[in-house]
């Protein structure tokens, strides 16, 4: 028995952009959907139920951003975001909303192609069993199964981003996570980060929302010119 084809949502308001990533999906055998506008992909994320979606960041009635963050609250599927912006800023803003990937035009299809590949695949594997289904390291608790953070007991809320860098120091609480180890872990396309301060942003950001201090953290740690530690 095939496989049914995986299902794609393309949203672009350039018609031509639309025109030649359809094309190439559909060669690929991909079932695609496109829209043009926010209301629109998020319309047809609703009701089509796509697989994945590529998504453009400049959008003529909402950000990206936004449309991201709705598709985000209500499923897990991938998200890649393929737009012109290209700083690092947009690259970090657009990974912490909950994109799963990035990429700036002009682009190459067959790279696009090889990406989706790889999130379909990571989407649709199933994740190794694990009997535990909460991580505790100190006052913080990690519940997999709701994925809800709580410091003392105290709901803390983060983006999937925030709390997938969370969830990898947990599982090594009390240890030095090596920031190369965190980058290829977390970003499969390590490349592309290498020589950003990704990681170090999304600490910022995770100190904000779960020290009492975050100028004199207790319990993200840094060790200099090596990682980051979950203290116990």
């Amino acid at each position: 028995m095939m496989n049914e084809p995986k299902t794609i949502l393309v949203v672009d308001d350039d018609p031509d952009i639309l025109t030649v990533i359809r094309g190439n999906l559909v060669l690929d055998g991909y079932t695609v959907l496109t829209a043009q506008s926010g209301a629109a992909a998020l319309e047809q994320a609703e009701t089509g139920a796509p697989d994945l979606v590529i998504l453009d960041l400049i959008l003529p009635d909402m950000d990206g951003l936004q449309v991201c963050r709705a598709i985000r609250s209500k499923t897990r599927m991938p998200i890649i975001m393929l737009t012109a912006k290209d700083g690092v800023s947009d690259k970090v803003l657009g990974l912490e909303t909950g994109a799963d990937d990035y990429m700036v035009k002009p682009f190459d299809y067959l790279e696009l192609a090889a990406r989706i590949k790889v999130r379909l695949r990571s989407a649709t594997t199933p994740a190794p069993a694990d009997p535990d289904t909460v991580l505790t390291c100190g006052p913080l608790r990690l519940d997999l199964l709701h994925r809800k953070v709580f410091i003392n007991g105290i709901q803390a809320e983060l983006t999937p981003k925030e709390q997938a860098v969370l969830q990898l120091l947990m599982r090594h609480c009390g240890q030095v996570v090596p920031r190369e180890q965190m980058i290829n872990e977390l970003w499969p396309d390590a490349g592309l980060y290498e020589n950003t301060r990704t990681i170090d942003v999304h600490i910022q950001h995770l100190r904000a929302k779960i020290e009492t201090d975050p100028a004199d953290p207790k319990y993200l740690i840094t060790h200099p010119g090596v990682g980051y530690m979950c203290q116990r």
